[in-house]
């Protein structure tokens, strides 16, 4: 199939996703731009998606014009990891880079290619943004072309990423929005006093300055002419970073917005519940820019006819920092079953990455140790963990009741 071809077919709606008739390339430099940007360490913790207390002006008004999707995960709950299944659009366990921050890095298995390599093969001009690619694996050359679109050949068509940097710890306050403790919600996981909430709303005016600065990467795309032929996806790279949250396989670790506009082609104020994963990004984007990668990806576009609903979706967690342990994870959208490799290992073993920048986890194992913890609460800070977790979603969205044991 040939490019004209590619895109006309691409023009059919997918199941969950509306998307209008698009017309048929007649030149290369046809095909639209595509900008990925990303947040470090947030989950869908942006007023579009109903969180209280925070306010994401920019992000709504972009979700609003055209998809979001609130069943999306990432691969892994740290960036190193999932960001290198995003560069490739395979789990970071098949290409060998799931031990975060690996210091003896080995190329990818044959025949697997970058995600902006390819790009860069059908012609895209590829940039990076800022200045994290953060992925545990070498590459021959490097992975973009350049550090913004504005280099590129006029008319060429670019593939620009970008990472919000500021939701990752050490937060900002928000002076023009601060949020009053009293009007955020806490998980039942953590202990609930004026001092997690203050945390708690401090992470959350990060987002709203995240959100102002994703705002005017927007703006510039209107300025420059260049919104209209422009996809752009918005993503989180992993969950939150809170104890509990980043580096663990419940959903505050792994559960992420996924935003994705595309004017005149995605319908706009559609929202999809379907079970997405970040590395289907890297499949739509292929799809739009008519590349075949030379290996099957794991992704599935989410612009592919006839796509089918995804029933499972699959995280894994392995060495973090200098902390070993390795888990395993399987979700629906009505249960979520975690194998811990290493029962044995205490959930909170010494990190200090965690202990220089969690305030609550000092906190908490000060309460453990007074005895003063819920069990919901008491039982993260165990010295083991049970081999198996199985949390029933209909009834214990935050994972805190195990029913592993559960004959029923």
């Amino acid at each position: 199939m040939d490019r004209r071809d590619f895109l006309k077919a691409a023009g059919m709606g997918a199941l969950a996703i509306s998307v209008k008739q698009l017309p048929a390339a007649e030149k290369k430099d046809a095909r639209p731009n595509i900008l990925w940007i990303m947040a470090e360490d947030i989950c869908p913790d942006l007023s579009c998606y109903g969180a209280r207390g925070v306010k994401t002006p920019h992000l709504d008004k972009f979700a609003s014009q055209g998809i979001r999707f609130n069943n999306a995960f990432a691969t892994a709950p740290v960036c190193s990891a999932s960001r290198s299944a995003m560069m490739t659009g395979f789990h970071q366990n098949y290409i060998r880079a799931h031990q975060h921050r690996t210091s003896n890095k080995k190329p990818l298995p044959y025949g697997i290619k970058p995600v902006p390599h390819l790009l860069a093969e059908a012609g895209y001009f590829t940039c990076l943004m800022d200045r994290k690619t953060d992925c545990n694996f070498t590459t021959p050359k490097p992975l973009f072309m350049g550090k913004d679109w504005k280099q590129r050949e006029d008319g060429r068509p670019f593939f620009a990423q970008y990472t919000s940097h500021g939701t990752h710890r050490s937060w900002k306050r928000d002076p023009d929005r601060p949020i009053d403790i009293k009007d955020v919600d806490i998980p039942p996981y953590y202990p609930d006093n004026d001092f997690v909430r203050r945390d708690w709303a401090n992470g959350l005016e990060q987002i709203q300055l995240m959100d102002r600065d994703v705002g005017r990467l927007l703006k510039r795309l209107e300025d420059e002419g260049l919104a209209d032929n422009t996809v752009v996806f918005f993503i989180g790279d992993h969950g939150r970073c809170h104890i509990r949250g980043k580096q663990f396989l419940y959903d505050g670790g792994i559960h992420i917005p996924m935003l994705m506009r595309w004017p005149g082609k995605v319908e706009p104020a559609q929202v999809s519940y379907d079970m997405v994963t970040s590395i289907d990004i890297c499949a739509t984007i292929l799809q739009i820019a008519g590349v075949k990668p030379p290996q099957k990806l794991h992704g599935e576009s989410l612009l592919r006819p006839g796509r089918a609903k995804r029933k499972y979706v699959f995280a894994a967690r392995d060495k973090m920092d200098e902390t070993h342990d390795a888990m395993r994870a399987v979700r629906s959208k009505d249960f979520k079953y975690i194998l811990n490799l290493m029962p044995e290992r205490a959930y909170c073993q010494l990190n200090h990455y965690k202990e220089k920048m969690y305030p609550m986890l000092a906190l908490m194992n000060v309460m453990n140790m007074k005895g003063q913890l819920a069990p919901e609460q008491a039982r993260f800070m165990a010295a083991k963990k049970p081999e198996e977790e199985l949390y029933d979603l209909r009834k214990d969205p935050h994972e805190v009741h195990n029913v592993a044991g559960d004959p029923a």
